[in-house]
């Protein structure tokens, strides 16, 4: 474990960078976000990068697509930016068109976090949000630990508490591409998701919950990301649905792969859904890390979380969080190198 400062201050605060190694996985996490800024995988042909980040921490400051970011207090739309917890009128900030998005304009991913533990393997992130921040109700302490394990597994471990009846849902926001390719719309994927939440063309959810099967949201068999002919391909930012209610341990979700590459990535969560988004709203202005070019398509998000805009819909797995009680997530990801 080493632990430096960058020299680059944000909310007042410099951010400081965490570089851990273990199970054959390197990782730079940053107090800014608490982002996983890089996770590296030793292979046979050397050492590969598998998130999109950049090579300078000033450029995490002033992204826009929360790259290796926690996305918080609330992950994923709330629409208007309006609920009600417990017969109270709540207005939340609005950063994404009419709408509120990933905890609105200084959310969690935005937030300098600080160390409250480091070892070779492992980080433990904090953070404070007061009450009132963003518009929502209630003081909301944070963590959030990167663990590499010894089988070539990275764990998130995420929780919170509150002193008053608030919104909480955490989601890791890396973009994942798996080889060298241009984009990852040639990257194989399967989800363990019979079920979908059907969107509007504001990305906000009908309602509804609806059977992927004869939808271009069915990945229970491996296929490509791609999903038209020709090379044609409608963008995803939607929800898939692995349950009905968060489970105590991680159960498996997804699989995603590279054909080119070899590298596969299996991700198994506690949280009941999860957000499928494939870098639709990319590019970023400037190369990423590596020069690696910043395009559309160029990056694959699978974000385990409650559902989107859950507060407003009582049928969907919701984002609630009472004094008293703690919101655990833990998203294991385990690399393997040989397809």
């Amino acid at each position: 474990m080493a632990v430096a400062g960058t020299g680059v201050v944000h909310d007042g605060r410099e951010i400081e960078t965490v570089a851990l190694a273990g199970g054959g996985l390197s990782a730079t996490v940053l107090t800014l976000g608490a982002t996983l800024a890089d996770l590296v995988v030793e292979t046979a042909q050397g050492p590969r990068r598998l998130l999109l980040g950049f090579d300078r921490v000033e450029r995490f400051v002033t992204q826009a697509a929360y790259l290796g970011a926690i996305a918080g207090r609330c992950a994923n739309r709330i629409r208007a930016g309006r609920c009600t917890i417990d017969g109270r009128a709540v207005a939340l900030s609005i950063n994404d068109g009419p709408n509120h998005l990933h905890g609105g304009t200084i959310g969690f991913g935005k937030r300098v976090w600080r160390i409250a533990d480091a070892t070779a393997d492992a980080v433990e992130l904090s953070l404070v949000s007061p009450d009132g921040e963003e518009g929502y109700p209630g003081r909301v302490e944070a963590r959030c630990r990167y663990t590499l394990g010894g089988d070539g597994t990275l764990t998130i471990a995420l929780a919170a508490t509150t002193d008053a009846p608030t919104l909480v849902n955490l989601a890791a926001h890396g973009y994942f591409a798996l080889d060298d390719g241009p984009t990852v719309l040639d990257h194989r994927l399967v989800v363990a998701a019979d079920r979908y939440t059907p969107a509007g063309d504001d990305l906000l959810p009908t309602g509804e919950i609806l059977p992927v099967a004869g939808t271009r949201f069915d990945f229970r068999a491996e296929r490509a990301v791609r999903n038209g002919p020709d090379g044609a391909h409608v963008p995803y930012d939607t929800n898939l649905v692995l349950a009905d209610a968060p489970s105590a341990t991680p159960r498996f979700a997804a699989r995603l792969s590279s054909p080119a590459s070899g590298v596969a990535l299996e991700l198994s969560t506690t949280e009941p859904g999860l957000q499928v988004y494939d870098g639709g709203f990319l590019p970023v202005p400037e190369p990423l890390a590596g020069g690696r070019p910043g395009v559309r398509f160029g990056g694959i998000c699978l974000e385990p979380q409650r559902f989107p805009d859950a507060v407003n819909h009582p049928n969907f797995a919701g984002a609630l969080l009472r004094p008293g009680e703690t919101c655990r997530q833990t998203t294991v990801y385990r690399i393997n190198t040989d397809g």
